[in-house]
C-alpha cells in the first residue's frame, strides 16, 4: 500500500555546513616582538629613577640660584638703604603723576657713587619732584596758583608717602630697620617735608609774612618812641 504525502508544507532545511575557511584563525604572539617589548620596558624603568634624580637636581639648582640673587639683593639694600628710599619714592610719585604727566615723569635712574646722606637723598627727591610743577601748572590753566601748588603737592606728597612706607616695610622685613638706618629714614623724610615747605613758601608767600608787612605798613613805627628809646 503506498503511503502519500500530507500536501505541500515548507521544507525544512538542514544547517548549513560551516565553512572552514570564514572561521579566522588566532595569530600566535611573535616571540621576538615580545622580547623587545619587555625589553624597552625595563629599559623605560631603569632610566625613570635617573630622571627622577636629574629634575630634582635641577629643582635643586634653581633654587639655590634663587636664594643667592635674594642674599645678593639684600645685601646690596643694607649697604645702601637711602637707595631704596629714593627708588621707591620716585617710582610712588611717578605712579601718582601718571595720569596727568604720563609715564615714567621723572627719570629712576640712581647713579653709583653718589651722595647717599638723608641731606642729599632728600634734596634730590625734593628737586626732581617739584621740578614736574612747571608742566603740572600748564595742564591745569584754570586753576588759581595758590590751588595749583596745593593740588600739585597733595599729588607728589601722597607718592612720597607711600614710597616711603615701602621702604620702611622692605627695611623691616630684612631686620635692618633699625639704629642708624632708621633713624636716616626718618630723618630723610622730615627733610624732604622740609623742602616741600621751602617750595610752597618760594611760590606763595605764607599768611604770616603778610600779615606782618601789613602790620608794619599800616603802624610805622613811631620816631619819638625810637628816639627815647
Amino acid at each position: 500500500m503506498a503511503i502519500s504525502s500530507f500536501g505541500s508544507g515548507p521544507a525544512i532545511s538542514s544547517p548549513a555546513r560551516q565553512d572552514s575557511s570564514s572561521v579566522q584563525t588566532k595569530t600566535k604572539p611573535d616571540p621576538e616582538a615580545q622580547s623587545a617589548s619587555r625589553g624597552r620596558s625595563e629599559e623605560a624603568k631603569a632610566a625613570a629613577p635617573g630622571q627622577q634624580i636629574s629634575a630634582q637636581a635641577r629643582q635643586k639648582a634653581y633654587n639655590v640660584e634663587i636664594l643667592r640673587a635674594h642674599q645678593e639683593v639684600s645685601l646690596s639694600i643694607k649697604d645702601q638703604p637711602q637707595a631704596l628710599i629714593y627708588k621707591t619714592a620716585i617710582e610712588a610719585i611717578n605712579e601718582e603723576l601718571r595720569a596727568e604727566l604720563g609715564d615714567d615723569a621723572i627719570q629712576k635712574g640712581y647713579e653709583s657713587g653718589l651722595d647717599v646722606s638723608p641731606e642729599a637723598t632728600a634734596g634730590r627727591i625734593v628737586q626732581f619732584s617739584t621740578g614736574l610743577f612747571a608742566l603740572y601748572k600748564e595742564q591745569h590753566p584754570e586753576l588759581e596758583l595758590e590751588e595749583q601748588v596745593d593740588r600739585f603737592l597733595e599729588v607728589i606728597g601722597g607718592g612720597i608717602d607711600k614710597g616711603f612706607s615701602e621702604a620702611r616695610d622692605i627695611l623691616d622685613g630684612l631686620g635692618v630697620l633699625e639704629g642708624d638706618i632708621a633713624d636716616n629714614v626718618d630723618k630723610t623724610y622730615d627733610l624732604v617735608q622740609e623742602g616741600l615747605a621751602a617750595f610752597r613758601d618760594s611760590l606763595i608767600p605764607s599768611t604770616t609774612d603778610n600779615s606782618s608787612t601789613t602790620d608794619e605798613a599800616n603802624n610805622p613805627a613811631d620816631p619819638t618812641q625810637t628816639e627815647q628809646n
